[in-house]
Formats: C-alpha cells, sequence, structure tokens
C-alpha cells in the first residue's frame, strides 16, 4: 500500500494548465550582469510604444493613412463590383462556391455603402456624393439616392448636374424629352472615369430613354472589362481553395495520429521550451524589442514615406539588435548557432515533412478566416478597407511594387517569425503551457500590427498557428513559409483586383 500512497501524494502527478511542468534544464553558462533598471525601463518604453499604436489605431480617421482616398475606394469598389458582375456569368454550380468561399454580396455592398458615407463626411471631391447615391441606388435604396439628388439641386456645381443624372437615372417619371437623356449621357462621361460607376448610371440613361444601341454598346464594353478582372481574381480564389482542400487532408491526418509518439511532420530537435534560462531571455527580449521599437520609430519620423527601398529596410534594421543580443545572450552560451536554436537545418530528407506541415498550418488559416467572416457577419464587422489597401502594390512602378513584395513576403515572415516565434513564443514557454504562451505571444504579436479589431484577430490566429506548427516540428521553417504564403496571398488579391 506504500507505493500507492505515494504515488497519490506525488505532487508531480498534478499538472497547471497553465504553468509549464516540462521544462528542460539549461544548457550552459549565462552572464546574469543584466541591469534591474535597464530592464525595467526597457520594459516601460516597450508599453508606451505599443500603447501608440493601438492608440493611432484607434483614434483619427483612418482615412488619414492614404495619400488618394477618393480614387483608391472608387477603385475598390468599382473593381469588386465587376467581380460580382462576372460572377453572376458564371455556372450555377461555380457561382454556389465562390459565394460559399467568400462573405455574402449583400453584406459586402452595406459595408462599402459605410465606407462611402464616412468619406463623404470628410472629402471635398463632389464625385464622393455622386458614387454614393449610385452604389445606393443600386443596392436597392433608391429612395436615399434621391433624397441627396433633391438636396443637391441647390447646392453649387457640379452637384446640380450631379442631381439631374441621378433623377433622371433612377427616377420614375416619364421621359418627356429623349434629347436631353443623349445629352447628360456626354455629362456623364465628362464626369465620371470608366467603371462601374459610369456603366450603371449609363445603362439605367440609356434604358429609360429606349435608346438600345446605346445600351448594347455601353453592356459591350463593359463585359469586356468585367471579364478581365473576373478572371483575374477567380484564378486567385481557385488557388486558395485548392490549398485549402489539399491542406485540410494533411490536417485530418494530423488529428488521427495525434496519439502517436512521434509526430509524421517533426522536423528538428529540440526545440521549445529552449534550453535558455527564462529570465535572460525576458531581459534579451525586452531589451533588444525597446531597441527595435527606437529604430522603428526613427525610420517612421525621418525616412521619406515614398522611399520603399529605405522603408523595406526598416524590419530586418528593428530586428538585428534583438537577434544580435540573443546570439550573444543566449545561442552562444548554450553552444549553440540560430540554425540549430530555431531549427533552421532540417536535410532534404525531410522536406516532404515540411510540405505538409506548411500546408496543414496554411489550410487552418484559411479556414480560420472564413469562419471569423461567418462569425462577424450577425455583428456586421469587418476590416476597414485601408488596413489591406496598399498605394505600392497597386499604382507604384513595377520597380517598386517588387521591393514592397520583398518586404511583405520574405523580410516580414522571416524575421517577425524570428522575434515573435522563434524568441518570444519560445521563451514563454519556458514558463508557461502551450496554449497561454501561445495566445501571449500572437496578442503582442496582433498589437504591434495596429489593426480594428477583425483584423487583430485575424493576425492573432495566425500567430497562434504559426506558434503551434513551431511546437509541433520543433522547427521555425513552416512558420515562415506559411507566414510568406499567407502574406503573398494577400499582396496578389490586392494586385489582381486593384492593379
Amino acid at each position: 500500500m506504500e507505493p500507492a500512497t505515494l504515488a497519490l501524494n506525488d505532487p508531480q502527478q498534478s499538472k497547471s494548465w497553465w504553468r509549464a511542468t516540462d521544462v528542460p534544464p539549461t544548457v550552459g553558462v549565462y552572464s546574469g550582469r543584466f541591469s534591474p533598471m535597464v530592464t525595467l525601463l526597457s520594459a516601460l518604453f516597450l508599453t508606451v510604444a505599443l500603447g501608440s499604436v493601438v492608440g493611432l489605431s484607434t483614434s483619427g480617421s483612418k482615412l488619414d493613412r492614404i495619400e488618394s482616398p477618393e480614387q483608391a475606394l472608387s477603385l475598390m469598389v468599382s473593381r469588386t463590383r465587376d467581380v460580382e458582375e462576372g460572377l453572376k456569368h458564371t455556372p450555377q454550380w461555380e457561382q454556389q462556391l465562390l459565394a460559399w468561399a467568400s462573405s455574402g454580396d449583400e453584406a459586402e455592398r452595406a459595408h462599402e455603402i459605410e465606407w462611402y458615407q464616412e468619406l463623404a463626411k470628410t472629402s471635398e471631391d463632389p464625385l464622393v456624393l455622386l458614387q454614393l447615391a449610385i452604389l445606393q441606388a443600386e443596392a436597392g435604396h433608391i429612395s436615399q439616392a434621391l433624397l441627396s439628388a433633391h438636396e443637391w439641386a441647390k447646392a453649387e456645381d457640379p452637384l446640380p448636374l450631379f442631381a439631374d443624372l441621378v433623377m433622371a437615372a433612377y427616377g420614375e417619371g416619364p421621359v418627356h424629352d429623349a434629347d436631353k437623356y443623349v445629352l447628360w449621357q456626354a455629362e456623364l462621361a465628362d464626369a465620371l472615369p470608366a467603371g462601374w460607376f459610369y456603366d450603371r448610371l449609363a445603362e439605367r440613361l440609356a434604358r429609360r430613354a429606349n435608346d438600345a444601341a446605346l445600351l448594347a454598346r455601353v453592356q459591350e464594353q463593359a463585359a469586356v472589362r468585367v471579364d478581365r478582372q473576373f478572371t483575374q481574381s477567380h484564378r486567385l480564389t481557385l488557388v486558395e481553395l485548392g490549398a485549402m482542400t489539399v491542406g485540410t487532408v494533411v490536417c485530418v491526418l494530423l488529428w488521427l495520429r495525434r496519439n502517436e509518439p512521434s509526430s509524421f511532420i517533426r522536423l528538428h530537435e529540440p526545440g521549445v521550451p529552449p534550453p535558455w534560462p527564462g529570465g535572460i531571455g525576458a531581459a534579451v527580449l525586452l531589451r533588444g524589442g525597446a531597441i527595435g521599437a527606437m529604430v522603428t520609430a526613427v525610420f517612421l519620423l525621418y525616412a521619406p514615406p515614398d522611399n520603399a527601398s529605405l522603408r523595406a529596410l526598416a524590419i530586418p534594421l528593428s530586428n538585428v539588435p534583438l537577434l544580435l543580443l540573443a546570439y550573444y545572450h543566449l545561442f552562444r552560451p548554450s553552444g549553440m548557432t540560430f540554425d540549430a536554436g530555431f531549427g533552421l537545418e532540417i536535410g532534404w530528407a525531410n522536406v516532404g515533412r515540411l510540405v505538409a506541415a506548411v500546408l496543414a498550418v496554411v489550410a487552418a488559416g484559411l479556414w480560420g478566416g472564413w469562419v471569423m467572416d461567418r462569425l462577424s457577419e450577425p455583428f456586421h464587422l469587418t476590416s476597414h478597407w485601408v488596413e489591406w489597401f496598399d498605394a505600392d502594390l497597386v499604382w507604384a512602378t513595377p520597380s517598386l511594387t517588387a521591393i514592397s513584395l520583398v518586404e511583405y513576403v520574405v523580410f516580414a515572415p522571416l524575421f517577425e517569425e524570428l522575434a515573435f516565434r522563434g524568441l518570444l513564443f519560445a521563451i514563454l514557454r519556458r514558463k508557461f503551457r502551450f496554449l497561454p504562451a501561445a495566445l501571449i505571444s500572437a496578442g503582442i504579436f496582433g498589437v504591434a500590427h495596429g489593426y480594428g479589431l477583425v483584423g487583430l484577430l485575424s493576425v492573432c490566429w495566425s500567430g497562434v498557428l504559426w506558434a503551434w506548427i513551431y511546437e509541433k516540428t520543433g522547427s521555425l521553417l513552416p512558420g515562415i513559409l506559411a507566414h510568406a504564403i499567407n502574406n503573398l496571398l494577400v499582396c496578389l488579391a490586392v494586385m489582381a483586383l486593384l492593379r
């Protein structure tokens, strides 16, 4: 009976849900000469920096982040409407599949109207009011558009002309003078650039005037543009669905083999938790993070905003101090290189496992985005359009666009994974179990991006996934590659839709 009694009273049998109980012993001799005051000041500076990011993202107008919000929003809404028009000409099964993969058209229209209403409050461009009225009328809110048109009739030019156009296109009165509609068509061509807004108003005017030839010509020109726009976005959607399908199969296999002692996607040992003292690791993180925040602030304050090459260097330069401190105080005392400590060398024999791990995480990320879209619809939540609009990807020269792609697809995934998963998450794992460590690191990662609520949740979900794959494989490579693929898909989506 004695052994049984001892087993019942053994404190090691009870495991905390949040505190790590399987931490490996430290390896090597570490210097403990860190000034507590410097570490405390670093923590305070980082707290203020993150608070500033939150303050900037929640206060003020998000439209201030874009130089020409009128042109940007017009392009975004016009191209999005073109894609929806193109979807109407696909087979029924394809319409259902793509409608399932994206949020509903009605919800998108509602958000677009809200964004235009927000822009109309600050913009002095009268075209914003005209485009808002067209958007409202085409969404079925004709009375709102006509009410606005009546108010414009007493305003300064060109609003009275816009009032005539809207009332002629969407009003219910009889057509008394067909020649007037011909004149309005000419004035419309001068007022609105080619695109969805022009097409909708031109079609309405042609129908009201019973001008079949003009109607056919407008529809023919619109069809060419719509087909081209839909094809570009459609191909990328099919790629995402393919990755989602294959990755889901891998996720199912992982789930079925979850109780096996050796995971079939394990790539490197020792993985996490690392064999470094947690206290020294925290001091390195705080000091290196504070220096990196200072470097970032210098870039934001003094780097020319139109210099994409210099801006792209901000990510590596702001992370180099942290990596140097980590190498000097953590990796070198433990006898590790970055390759060994981060699991960057996996060998050609493990390439298949690496591919499987990446596909699983990419698919989980896409599923997470899909679920968030569905859950946010009842609450009428969405990411603000300026959070994913990037002028360099849309309007810049090919060389500047290439530099931006390097920044988003190479520098950001590499250095953010080294810092947030390779160091922050790994050091937290010496004190916490997986879920608390992943949530804390992902939360800091999300706040640092400065997005709104939906964007924050999306980034946090990705951060948890990349921490999970690091835990499972022992290597940062799957997270780096999955992060790069995620950013590449976002960049390609913006370019396919808007460039």
